[in-house]
């Protein structure tokens, strides 16, 4: 029985994780044209539950891509210097997008895993009531 709810609470460490996950990257894409945007990475790490001495999923501290921003040539902006260009993004749209299904599929599979173990759980209450 003690699987099962294990099985349970590593499925929602990841649901948890992969939503964190999936936050950060609509921020990315939504912010994607503003000037001096870093996009943000969430990395995830092991995180040991003592009191069912396992490991669960967590995400760590949210860190700024440090690549170049994208030099954006319009003389016409306010922020341009002397040659015309201002700092864009760093936030690549394909790159988000395949993150994004990425995560959405890793949440998905947590999802079915942790409908499984809990049907699996019912059904063994279901058997010890005969």
């Amino acid at each position: 029985m003690s699987d099962l709810l294990n099985t349970m609470a590593v499925s929602a460490s990841g649901l948890k994780a992969q939503s964190t996950r999936l936050r950060h990257i609509s921020e990315n894409i939504s912010s994607a044209d503003t000037q001096g945007f870093r996009r943000k990475m969430v990395p995830f790490e092991s995180e040991l539950d003592r009191s069912r001495d396992m490991e669960l999923v967590t995400t760590g501290h949210v860190q700024l891509d440090q690549r170049p921003l994208e030099q954006v040539y319009d003389p016409s902006h306010p922020m341009a210097d002397d040659s015309g260009h201002y700092d864009g993004s760093n936030v690549n749209l394909v790159v988000e997008i395949a993150d994004a299904r990425q995560a959405q599929r890793s949440y998905e599979a947590n999802l079915k895993m942790f409908d499984q173990a809990r049907k699996m759980t019912s059904s063994l209450f279901e058997l010890r009531r005969k």
